[in-house]
């Protein structure tokens, strides 16, 4: 049985999920029964769901990464910035380009536009050719040339 088919056997709320119903499922089981949760709407049991994920495998890539996009989902930018700093330290030289790209947009929606310029670099470099990475960074150029001051506006 599937942990949404178990969740839904059991009619749980997200008020009554507890990390031990779950506890038997893999961290990989869990980010693809949030994904399911999330696209039916389900959000409520998702994000509860997510934080019992998390209760039991703090270290796990599968729950960092979809902790990471359910803060985003909730606008908890530090939230997600924290996560997704886990995130790339345990991926190490293994961060896939989606990990930069949503990086950056946390950076940036943290309002952190030096480091999203940075990170947008650093993915650019394993990945040149990353399209979503090319934009962020370019868009991040443009914001960063408006503050920093040119020769002229100096004299």
């Amino acid at each position: 049985m599937t942990l949404i088919q178990e969740l839904m056997k059991q009619s749980m709320t997200a008020s009554n999920l507890s990390a031990a119903a779950i506890k038997r499922f893999t961290p990989a089981e869990i980010r693809e029964t949030i994904q399911a949760l999330v696209a039916t709407e389900q959000l409520e049991l998702a994000y509860a769901l997510g934080d019992a994920g998390l209760s039991l495998y703090p270290h796990s890539e599968d729950m960092l990464a979809i902790s990471s996009l359910l803060a985003m989902m909730s606008q908890d930018w530090p939230l997600a910035v924290e996560m997704m700093e886990e995130l790339v330290q345990i991926q190490g030289d293994t961060v896939p380009p989606f990990t930069y790209v949503m990086f950056v947009r946390a950076l940036r929606c943290n309002l952190d536009p030096t480091r999203a310029l940075a990170m947008a670099r650093e993915g650019l470099k394993k990945y040149p050719g990353q399209v979503e990475l090319m934009a962020e960074k370019l868009s991040l150029d443009d914001f960063s040339d408006t503050l920093v001051p040119t020769a002229e506006q100096t004299h």
